[in-house]
């Protein structure tokens, strides 16, 4: 899957660009509207990220001027949260709008979704599972041994990460950064705090956890 990435913002360009690729994507990026277009154009991608603020031209002038020649699932980013943009936004031809700041799990099950309903990409299965540890990823729920567990957003969002990409170990600025978000100024002892949490949650004996492992020095991850 190619995914086209444009905004004026080459911090958070180059933070959705490294997500997106961990993933398996194929990435392209680009910093402005004018540009946006030339590569669609060209560049056969499967789905456009277009951000609403842009240089030369604006993110929907650029898709408007999209889809003139092209029915690529497009997302448009925006600062602004207002009814009234994200129906202009839905005017000129998006399929999905997410505010910003927003967190990078939500960006990855919005280009998911959308590749779904699309036809450009197979069904992946909507659940996760792990010995005792199942997680519906549709509908955000989390099953141990058969019986659904209360998770906050952000444990939700936390254990998915984990989950998707075992054995792999996540630094606590990792973390804080791919599941609070590059803007949040937070204390790295959150991480730890909601480590407890669903180690208490989720794991039998959370003193010694199958699961949710600390590589000591270094970070989490889960085994699997």
């Amino acid at each position: 899957m190619k995914i086209l990435v444009v905004d004026d913002e080459a911090t958070l360009v180059k933070g959705m660009k490294f997500n997106l690729e961990n993933e398996g994507y194929q990435v392209e990026c680009a910093y402005d509207g004018e540009a946006a277009v030339e590569l669609a154009r060209t560049g056969n991608f499967d789905l456009l990220v277009l951000d609403v603020m842009m240089p030369k031209v604006d993110g929907l002038e650029a898709c408007m001027r999209i889809r003139e020649f092209s029915n690529t699932p497009i997302i448009m980013l925006t600062a602004k949260s207002e009814d009234a943009d994200k129906l202009m936004g839905f005017e000129c031809g998006a399929d999905d709008y997410l505010t910003k700041p927003f967190n990078i799990l939500e960006l990855k099950a919005r280009i998911r979704a959308l590749l779904r309903r699309s036809g450009r990409q197979r069904d992946q299965a909507a659940l996760l599972t792990a010995g005792d540890i199942t997680l519906n990823t549709e509908e955000r729920v989390a099953i141990r041994d058969g019986v659904a567990v209360d998770l906050t957003a952000k444990e939700y969002d936390l254990i998915e990460l984990l989950m998707r990409n075992p054995r792999r170990v996540y630094s606590r600025e990792n973390l804080m950064n791919v599941v609070w978000g590059y803007t949040y100024s937070g204390d790295y002892r959150t991480v730890d705090v909601h480590i407890r949490r669903l180690r208490e949650k989720l794991e039998k004996n959370p003193a010694e956890p199958d699961h949710i492992m600390t590589k000591w020095g270094v970070g989490y991850y889960f085994k699997g």
